[in-house]
């Protein structure tokens, strides 16, 4: 499934496409909601692997508001909940994401990314 805590570590790897690769922008998406079990230490071990703006620019691609711009050094658990929300509950079913650099196109279909390339792509 296509959640942003999985997207947060996508990159675009097309041969030669070395700059300006992530993160992947989302395109033409449909999304479901799916609830998941709250874990706050999970998050807070977590959160220092996290890309913020990335993530926050994708979660407001998908039409989600609720993070702060700027990662905050004090967490509380209102702030976690909605961290667990954007990482964990948001499943992208349908859609594509695309590299800003070279445009390559990565289609999701039935919450599952094709992240395969063809043999004239591999690096």
């Amino acid at each position: 499934m296509v959640r942003l805590i999985t997207h947060n570590l996508l990159a675009c790897h097309v041969k030669g496409c070395t700059r300006n690769n992530f993160p992947l922008l989302f395109e033409n998406v449909q999304i479901e909601i799916q609830e998941s079990d709250f874990n706050p230490d999970f998050l807070r071990n977590f959160m220092p692997k996290l890309e913020w703006k990335a993530l926050v620019d994708a979660a407001r691609q998908l039409g989600d508001t609720s993070l702060p711009l700027e990662q905050p050094e004090m967490v509380d658990e209102e702030f976690l909940k909605a961290l667990h929300h954007v990482l964990l509950e948001i499943h992208v079913m349908e859609g594509a994401m695309v590299c800003q650099n070279c445009k390559h196109v990565y289609p999701i279909s039935n919450g599952i990314p094709n992240m395969l390339l063809a043999e004239h792509e591999i690096g």
